[in-house]
């Protein structure tokens, strides 16, 4: 119920006024000498007005599969970069070398499962965000001097290394279920190297920095954090560590659209204590185009259809004859998108067709 409140809000806020649509979004490939040619894939949004912005760097999760790592996007995180771009700050969600469509070799290897170097990891993570930092600071709509690192899972461990031996301009970190080795639920390789690698990163850290863990998260459990969080303070690390209650079915995934009313007032409270907050009050959402729903859906396909609106692409939904729909969004090419939604909408063998396609009625 608590989500379905924040999704009706939120919906609210995106049939807001015209001026809610001044915000400007770049698809970029950032330079760096490791990433080759390709360079490394991001989405950038800021608010619309000209002027010099404070930037926020997203840095992303990896799946446990690592088959799986070329199929992300940059676009999936666009919802929470446009949180913070609410906020009055530059965003930029940067893909890390092996990931999505960047260039260059997958560079954090940490060894095998009873042998694990994850400092050498996170530090190879941390090069990819400071040479995204680097690149974007050059822009005349950035202030590279008031740059804060934001990353979930193996990308808030990946942030805690970057502060350990922070670029210059970085001036505060956001880890949100920060770690790296989760090959099940509950089950983490090298456990014990982990901590000490929250150690070592603590000898160095001294930027603000805050941690945000749940009660249920499946890859890294709270007595886990806390012996993160236990290491990495006792070896002069400064950090704001805040012991979330549970969220969803696993709340590893709170940095996520879904979680937004949970995650968002901790980063606020954290920007006010270090007085980095741009914006008292967060600009309204973007007004999302105005699509007809399927005159087949029922309400939960109506809300469903809402979302759909809502959310970043390329992006297709799908229905049947008797209301079953589908959709699926944040995908690299009209087909993948095309081909999502369908095979979601018929897994319980309907027919189903696609009825829109990014912003617009299918042909």
């Amino acid at each position: 119920m608590r989500l379905m409140k924040w999704l009706a809000i939120w919906l609210a806020l995106l049939a807001g006024p015209a001026h809610a649509q001044n915000f400007i979004r770049e698809d970029l490939r950032l330079p760096m000498r490791e990433a080759g040619t390709k360079g490394l894939e991001a989405v950038f949004v800021r608010p619309g007005e000209e002027g010099r912005y404070p930037l926020v760097i997203i840095s992303h999760g990896a799946p446990r599969k690592p088959e799986d790592r070329p199929n992300m996007i940059a676009a999936s995180y666009y919802p929470n970069a446009l949180e913070f771009a609410r906020r009055g700050f530059a965003v930029a969600v940067v893909m890390r070398r092996g990931y999505g469509s960047s260039g260059g070799e997958f560079a954090e290897q940490s060894g095998p499962c009873d042998n694990r170097d994850y400092v050498r990891s996170g530090r190879a993570g941390a090069e990819d965000i400071k040479a995204a930092i680097v690149a974007l600071g050059k822009r005349s709509d950035i202030d590279p001097a008031r740059v804060i690192a934001v990353g979930q899972s193996a990308g808030g461990f990946s942030t805690v290394a970057l502060a350990a031996a922070p670029p210059p301009g970085l001036v505060a970190a956001i880890s949100f279920a920060g770690g790296r080795g989760s090959r099940a639920d509950y089950d983490v390789c090298s456990d014990a190297r982990l901590v000490e690698a929250f150690r070592v990163f603590g000898k160095t850290s001294r930027l603000p920095m805050l941690w945000v863990y749940t009660a249920n998260d499946h890859f890294f459990e709270p007595k886990l954090a806390e012996k993160f969080h236990d290491a990495f303070s006792a070896s002069g690390g400064r950090v704001e560590f805040v012991r979330a209650p549970a969220f969803g079915e696993d709340g590893h995934r709170l940095f996520s659209t879904a979680g937004i009313p949970q995650w968002t007032p901790y980063v606020e409270r954290f920007l006010a204590d270090n007085k980095l907050t741009q914006r008292a009050t967060p600009a309204p959402l973007p007004t999302p185009p105005a699509l007809a729903a399927p005159p087949q859906l029922t309400a939960r396909g109506r809300e469903g259809f809402d979302r759909y609106r809502a959310a970043p692409g390329h992006k297709a939904f799908a229905v049947s004859s008797d209301g079953a729909f589908g959709w699926r969004s944040a995908r690299r090419t009209v087909e993948e998108a095309r081909r999502d939604a369908l095979k979601f909408c018929e897994n319980d063998k309907r027919q189903c067709r696609i009825v829109f396609i990014d912003d617009a009625a299918a042909p």
